[in-house]
């Protein structure tokens, strides 16, 4: 009887799963958005089920926009898109079918599904090209109160020199000789000597560098605590063993408007740009009946 109540449990608990991922998002007019495109939406972009809410608003607002196309007779031509199919494939897969097919197998997707998916984000770009982004420009007023108000998005990257010493798994037992090393010799000679860093021969150091473009991220929160002239505590990743010291740090500095020109206007496009977005969903959503499930 206990089996047998096991299996009735978890067949309802299956059941009631599939209705949970069959069951309906929302509806947009008169088309509707599945559950399960959502969650196979999900598992393509890699985010958790947190991200469940903030999915489904983005494919409510590209089915709007879907529909709005489709009012204004806008159309992809199959040539454009089939040119686009051979891109990515060409792009994503090295023109390697196979990988593309077993790509679309991991991710439950056939190709024809495939094809539409990749020509609707055609037409949404096209539509959004169109109505938002043909007309937005960055006025030099808004440019200059853009660089005055938000002074932190336009400096120089803080660069810093460290010199590191790396040694591999399994020789770990060689920590309290390289430590022993160091009180009478100088840093670099005994990266040299121990080391496996890529930079060993060049006494283990990393100069004028970006530490999160060349280190791991525990590896960086070391070094952003560390003095100038300080030496790390050994730092162990997936049995490796890290030892760094911070040999100098510079600290940004604030662009010019003139250097920072370039930044200031994206950013006051893109600004622009997604206000006029905002505005257009929000038209779209007030002309169209919605239900969110």
């Amino acid at each position: 009887m206990k089996k047998v109540m096991t299996a009735v449990a978890l067949f309802v608990a299956l059941s009631a799963f599939a209705v949970e991922v069959d069951g309906i998002a929302a509806r947009v007019g008169s088309s509707v958005i599945l559950k399960s495109a959502v969650l196979g939406e999900m598992r393509r972009a890699g985010v958790g089920e947190e991200k469940y809410a903030e999915v489904r608003g983005e494919m409510i607002e590209r089915e709007l926009i879907l529909k709005a196309a489709a009012r204004a007779k806008l159309q992809m031509q199959d040539w454009v898109v089939e040119n686009r199919v051979r891109e990515i494939v060409s792009r994503m897969f090295g023109g390697d079918a196979n990988r593309f097919k077993a790509a679309l197998a991991r991710d439950r997707v056939t190709f024809p599904e495939w094809r539409q998916r990749v020509k609707d984000d055609m037409v949404v770009s096209a539509m959004r090209w169109q109505t938002v982004d043909k007309t937005v420009s960055a006025n030099p007023a808004d440019m200059r109160r853009e660089y005055e108000s938000h002074p932190e998005r336009y400096m120089t990257d803080s660069r810093v020199t460290v010199s590191a010493i790396l040694i591999g798994p399994g020789d770990a037992d060689k920590k309290p000789e390289i430590e022993e090393a160091l009180k009478t010799e100088p840093f670099a000679e005994v990266a040299k000597k121990y080391s496996s860093d890529a930079r060993a021969k060049d006494g283990g150091q990393w100069k004028d560098i970006k530490p999160e473009d060349e280190f791991r991220p525990e590896v960086c929160a070391e070094i952003a605590k560390m003095k100038k002239g300080e030496t790390s505590k050994w730092i162990e990743l997936d049995g490796w063993n890290f030892l760094v010291r911070k040999d100098d740090e510079k600290a940004g500095s604030k662009m010019t408007f003139e250097e920072a020109y370039d930044a200031v206007a994206f950013n006051v496009r893109k600004a622009e740009a997604d206000r006029r977005y905002r505005e257009w969903i929000d038209r779209l959503k007030a002309e169209t009946y919605i239900k969110i499930y």
